[in-house]
């Protein structure tokens, strides 16, 4: 015992003593589609795992809204460009995360979250983890989350009816980033979210170079996913243009090849990270995250 009394005066000494543990960089999380911030059984559970892991984290759940059926209702029906500016808002507002955050988005919270990285570098945004993510979009619903299967039914027909109308881009959310292979110019021109964020009408050197400050872009890619059409979306991969059967990967893109948004630039300095995980869209254990995940946080 006595060896241990003296350890720390005499690390002191030497200079070496550090002091108590840095605080843990906080955490922000943005839920998917037909979820809500708080839900216990979704982000709610995510949040109270991650704060149990990782002791004195601040770990902030986006709530779009006044309460969580506001929230939840938004995450069909708020124009996405004015979510983001409500997120960027509340980041930038947060004096708790003015020295950086990691951010965790599931499912659409996770092209969401990037936006975020790419139009509000300040506060600066860590690491990005997309949990299933649909960076290039998506072209079909083969089904829903949970309660919402009416809202979804309605939501095909619309899309169908005119996905790339003023009006349905600027008050249905999963419009935003429909991304038809068969009308990659009427995408192109009319999709106010996901073509922005993508490059696809010039570019941004803004939005390229805040992406590229990113530490890693985390991308997870559910293995047996049945409701993202193309899975490969969560990989940032899509359909050859032109048409919806074969699809190519990231690396094989027009966005990666002509680098319009630095994903070449990073993937080459082993900032992107790609994760496969066995199961459906959204569907983990608490063993893989604590594996898998919880090390981009620490």
């Amino acid at each position: 015992m006595a060896a241990l009394t003296v350890a720390v005066p005499v690390l002191a000494l030497l200079g070496l003593y550090l002091g108590p543990a840095a605080a843990a960089t906080p955490l922000v999380i943005w839920h998917g589609m037909g979820d809500s911030c708080c839900n216990p059984v979704s982000m709610g559970y995510i949040q109270k795992l991650v704060e149990k892991k990782i002791p004195g984290i601040y770990v902030l759940s986006l709530k779009i809204g006044s309460n969580m059926i506001q929230d939840m209702e938004n995450s069909f029906f708020m124009n996405v460009n004015d979510q983001v500016r409500e997120v960027c808002s509340q980041l930038a507002t947060d004096p708790r995360l003015q020295g950086g955050y990691n951010a965790m988005g599931f499912s659409q919270g996770g092209q969401f979250l990037r936006a975020v990285a790419q139009r509000c570098p300040v506060p600066p945004m860590l690491n990005l983890i997309s949990v299933g993510g649909q960076h290039q979009g998506v072209y079909g619903f083969p089904r829903c989350p949970g309660e919402s299967s009416h809202v979804c039914d309605w939501i095909r027909k619309t899309l169908d009816l005119g996905a790339y109308t003023k009006a349905v881009q600027e008050h249905l959310v999963q419009a935003e980033y429909w991304h038809d292979p068969l009308k990659e110019e009427d995408y192109r021109k009319n999709s106010i979210f996901l073509a922005d964020i993508n490059q696809e009408r010039g570019i941004n050197q803004t939005y390229k170079k805040n992406l590229m400050a990113l530490k890693k872009f985390v991308m997870v890619k559910f293995l047996n996913d049945t409701m993202v059409d193309p899975p490969i979306s969560e990989w940032f991969g899509f359909y050859k243009s032109g048409q919806a059967k074969e699809t190519i990967p990231l690396q094989e893109t027009s966005l990666y090849k002509e680098d319009r948004l630095g994903l070449q630039e990073m993937d080459k300095a082993g900032k992107l990270v790609f994760l496969g995980v066995k199961g459906d869209h959204l569907h983990f254990s608490e063993e893989w995250f604590d594996s898998t995940i919880l090390p981009f946080l620490q």
